[in-house]
């Protein structure tokens, strides 16, 4: 059952399950808290686990303006805070990691230990990292219609013939909406500090497959953040919390329980 509570100037949708230290998920652009359904299961047993939708995504509303990177680490601040935590683990899928990394770098008493899987370095723009971006923004901007084509990026072939539902899940998508124009305006926004400057212990994960970010892009952080621990993940694409639940439960678990 979704709860919500006031951080702010929002009204923030989560999930929260399990005991022990508190653990906050921080989803992709396109996504929502539900991307994280199979995985917060192997990781309840371990962490009170909080999965929340960032503003203009899920349940969570936006103000009807533009926000910056920097407006979601607040959100995310205040989050931990109103929960009734000082600080947490941090674990930032995509542009999640982006989300993470920028609270780590605006509110580093809030962050206990830092995991980021399938990102990219701040304050660096996608664009200048990852050699196929323009392609990767025209399927974007043609959904539904290129629905099943982006779901080639996110996830192995593999692993969709085995999950052919997940085909048509960019299918819903409306880019051309007042919510999801703002959304696309937000994650285009970055901070004037980048990764180097993160004082966290940070472990870096990458999926082998990864078409949307390539690993070498999420694995080259690892050499930019003191004391960094870095993991590929074999045979994986992008979505790792989809795709391979139990394995990237395994790292998180062994990093944040060392």
């Amino acid at each position: 059952m979704t709860s919500f509570v006031q951080a702010g100037e929002l009204r923030i949708a989560f999930d929260r399950e399990g005991d022990g230290p508190p653990l906050l998920l921080m989803h992709g652009a396109e996504a929502s808290r539900q991307m994280f359904a199979a995985l917060v299961p192997h990781l309840s047993k371990h962490f009170t686990v909080i999965a929340y939708d960032q503003r203009d995504c899920g349940e969570t509303e936006g103000p009807e303006r533009a926000s910056t990177l920097a407006d979601l680490a607040d959100d995310a601040q205040r989050l931990v805070k109103a929960l009734g935590f000082r600080r947490a683990h941090v674990f930032g899928s995509s542009f999640g990691g982006r989300v993470a990394q920028a609270l780590a770098l605006m509110h580093p008493r809030s962050v206990d230990h830092l995991v980021l899987g399938s990102t990219w370095p701040l304050p660096r723009p996608y664009e200048e990292l990852c050699p196929d971006a323009r392609r990767l923004g025209e399927l974007r901007r043609d959904l539904p219609a290129t629905a099943e084509e982006l779901a080639t990026w996110f996830f192995p072939e593999a692993f969709l013939a085995e999950r052919p539902e997940l085909r048509r899940l960019f299918a819903n998508a409306r880019p051309g909406s007042a919510r999801a124009t703002r959304r696309a305006e937000t994650v285009q926004t970055a901070l004037e500090q980048g990764a180097a400057d993160i004082l966290a212990p940070t472990l870096v994960l990458a999926g082998e497959l990864d078409r949307v970010v390539p690993a070498s892009v999420t694995l080259s952080m690892a050499g930019r953040i003191r004391g960094a621990d870095a993991v590929l993940l074999p045979g994986v694409g992008h979505v790792t919390a989809m795709q391979a639940p139990q394995v990237l439960a395994q790292h998180i678990v062994r990093f944040l329980e060392t």
